[in-house]
Parts: C-alpha cells; sequence; structure tokens
C-alpha cells in the first residue's frame, strides 16, 4: 500500500523526504502505518531523510508524546546541517511560489533533484515543487 499517488514507476525516486506530516504518520504506532512504512521502503529511496527544521513541528519536549517520533527517526537519515547553498535555493522556491513556509522551502530544496515528499500539506509544498527539479509531492 502506497501513499496516494505514490508510484516509483513515475521515475526514479532519488530520496523520499519527510515533513512534519509524513514523519508523524510513518510513526504511528498502527499497522496500517507500518505497512505504509514497509511499501515504501520496498518501492523508494530508503531511509527516509529528516531535515532537522522539521524536528521543531514535530516533538514537543513531553517524553509520551515524542515516543513515536523518537523511535522511528532511528532508522531515518537526520540531516542536522543547512549548508548555504541548500538555503538559498529554499528563498528562490519561496519566492517563486509565493507561498509556504520556510521550512517548507527547505524540505522541497531537500529533495532536489529527483525527490518525494511524504506531507500532510500537499497545497504549500506542491506549490513548492512545481518550480523545483523533479520533485514529487504526495499526501501521508
Amino acid at each position: 500500500m502506497l501513499a496516494r499517488g505514490l508510484r516509483p514507476s513515475a521515475g526514479i525516486v532519488t530520496s523520499l523526504v519527510l515533513d512534519s506530516g509524513g514523519l508523524s504518520r510513518l510513526a504511528e504506532p498502527r499497522s496500517q502505518s507500518a505497512q505504509l512504512a514497509v511499501s515504501l521502503a520496498r518501492t523508494l529511496s530508503w531511509p527516509p531523510v529528516v531535515p532537522t527544521v522539521v524536528l521543531t513541528e514535530s516533538l514537543s519536549g513531553r517524553p509520551r508524546t515524542d515516543a513515536a517520533v523518537n523511535r522511528f527517526l532511528k532508522i531515518c537519515i537526520v540531516v542536522e546541517e543547512i549548508p548555504e547553498e541548500l538555503a538559498r535555493r529554499a528563498g528562490v522556491l519561496r519566492t517563486l511560489a509565493g507561498r509556504g513556509s520556510a521550512v517548507d522551502a527547505l524540505i522541497v530544496a531537500t529533495a532536489e533533484p529527483g525527490g518525494a515528499v511524504l506531507t500532510g500539506d500537499v497545497g504549500d509544498l506542491g506549490a513548492l515543487a512545481d518550480h523545483a527539479d523533479g520533485v514529487s509531492i504526495h499526501r501521508a
């Protein structure tokens, strides 16, 4: 079971980047979320990439509510630094799209070229991806 519309046959996916919605969805301790994670692992670039700015939106500092996300992060590639070139590219994407947050723009820029983003916010990320190099956006 892939996320709606997420098809590897649409092209080679170079990376799977998660925003807070995608991270939360895959971290949920439900069998449906586990099935989605297994399916993505079989068909797309795995493990998923999570920029550290996503942690700001995903974590609360409360161990009980953060536990599932913290467990899932152990299998992810957590990108701890934002190079100047990536930040500049995110700024360009945000300007071209005319919408989306700085975090959204960094997520899309991280997925370039040819990556996929799993998100709960297809509107803003989709607008940014319209100006990106081969980035596809998929609802978590």
